[in-house]
């Protein structure tokens, strides 16, 4: 099983940024995906999540109106498009997938996003 994250970088506030992550390994379409991230001296947050039936998504109250998350099984990829970034957006951010049904999860290794003021 692997989710290789890629995408991230060094940007200046108010830009963009695209976060994709590559499952393999595994059905991954049967997964709910999310994105997390961990800044500095903080604990982990959930950003993101989109669903695997429905394709429902949800969003920290921190990212809503700038942040989109968004899947594709056919090409078993998942994104998070990042506008409007802040400084506070600085973190790894990690993939990971979860299967409701057999309570199966995995974490992908982490990007760093660091966003200048």
């Amino acid at each position: 099983v692997q989710l290789v994250a890629s995408g991230g970088g060094l940007v200046q506030s108010g830009g963009s940024l695209r976060l994709s992550c590559a499952p393999s390994g595994f059905t991954f379409s049967s997964y709910d995906m999310s994105w997390y991230r961990q800044a500095p001296g903080k604990e982990r947050e959930l950003v993101a999540t989109i669903t695997s039936t429905s394709g429902s998504t949800n969003y920290a109250d921190s990212v809503k109106g700038r942040f989109t998350i968004s899947r594709d099984n056919a090409k078993n990829t998942v994104s998070l498009q990042m506008n409007t970034l802040k400084s506070e957006d600085t973190a790894v951010y990690y993939c990971y997938a979860y299967w409701r049904l057999l309570r199966r999860a995995h974490w992908g290794q982490g990007t760093q996003v660091t966003v200048s003021s």
